[in-house]
């Protein structure tokens, strides 16, 4: 197979690029994989080629620009997710531009194509007393009840993801002194993260019930396997539905797993916790990601709000308290 074919490139981008030297996380590949599936389908249909055949000069701008307008037209993707499937373009054709020279300028008018500006949400989050209902509502009677609670109760102490959830071992929670979880997030970074004492309590009877190995997962399925993260996003959904019966303000919300992990930063920066300390809980690669929460949280702005005199209030007349500025203020 000739290397400089488009085949041959996008074999040696995954396995090369991505894996060997980058060292690039499962959750990484399997997103720039889906982009190429989708981009390759694409190119087959409109060229009427199987993707084999493909050129490197088939994919080219106008090409990219027209399946970033499929991707959001017809898939009813958004503007942020047709943003990452650009990224992924992008990122394999800088290694093409590297590996095969002679592409440089065809690469260089893709790498050239903009982002799309998109309005960026409000977080969405759960208070304290939806917290509470959401705990009430798995069945302690049963084994997956009590599980359900605890992957529940950790989500919204710890705000992990729910990568990080679905891959906890039970090695990786300590329960001495200074109790706390070890975990691997994005870009390979570790952290620990701090528990309370009632989630060491619940952890424990959990851990004992479970009675797995250092490196078997905390929350296994009935089978013992690892979890998914679609049963993960199920579980949450079936238990807002459930606490909704209890607590009128969950109806009708879509909360998930990220929601919950809002949920922890918004807890924590409304009980005074500083942004930079959110920042390493939450394992945020940057201080600015966490001022979303700031925008979001509407209880420090009516603090803000609170401190500011009203437009209908007459304003006081400066007295000076001193004769000497009493003469100055005269002047």
């Amino acid at each position: 197979m000739n290397t400089s074919t488009l085949p041959a490139l996008v074999q040696r981008f995954f396995t090369d690029r991505l894996t060997g030297q980058l060292e690039a996380s499962p959750n990484t590949i399997a997103g720039y994989r889906d982009t190429f599936r989708l981009l390759l389908r694409y190119a087959s249909q409109r060229f009427g080629k199987p993707p084999t055949k493909l050129k490197v000069e088939d994919l080219d701008a106008a090409l990219v620009g027209e399946f970033l307008t499929h991707v959001e037209k017809v898939r009813r993707n958004s503007a942020r997710s047709r943003n990452t499937r650009l990224a992924a373009i992008r990122s394999f054709y800088r290694y093409v531009a590297m590996n095969a020279p002679e592409h440089a300028l065809h690469c260089q008018r893709v790498l050239s194509m903009p982002n799309k500006r998109y309005t960026r949400r409000s977080v969405d989050f759960i208070d304290r007393t939806e917290m509470e209902a959401l705990l009430a509502a798995p069945d302690a009677s049963t084994w997956i009840g009590r599980r359900d609670r605890v992957i529940l109760l950790l989500a919204l102490q710890t705000g992990l993801r729910v990568s990080e959830l679905i891959n906890l071992d039970c090695g990786d929670v300590l329960l001495g002194v200074g109790a706390h979880i070890r975990c691997e997030g994005k870009g390979r970074k570790e952290r620990s993260t701090p528990l309370r004492r009632d989630t060491v309590r619940t952890l424990e009877a959990w851990l004992k019930e479970r009675s797995g190995n250092a490196d078997d997962p905390v929350f296994p399925t009935i089978r013992g396997d690892r979890l998914s993260r679609d049963a993960v996003e199920h579980l949450v959904r079936k238990y807002t539905l459930a606490a909704s019966r209890a607590c009128a303000s969950l109806m009708g919300k879509r909360v998930s797993p990220h929601v919950l992990r809002h949920s922890t930063a918004m807890d924590l920066l409304q009980n005074g916790v500083d942004r930079t300390v959110i920042a390493l809980w939450l394992g945020h690669e940057s201080v600015e990601t966490t001022q979303i929460y700031v925008h979001a949280d509407m209880r420090l702005k009516e603090k803000a709000l609170a401190r500011v005199k009203s437009t209908t209030s007459r304003p006081g007349r400066y007295r000076p308290d001193d004769a000497l500025l009493s003469f100055l203020e005269s002047l």
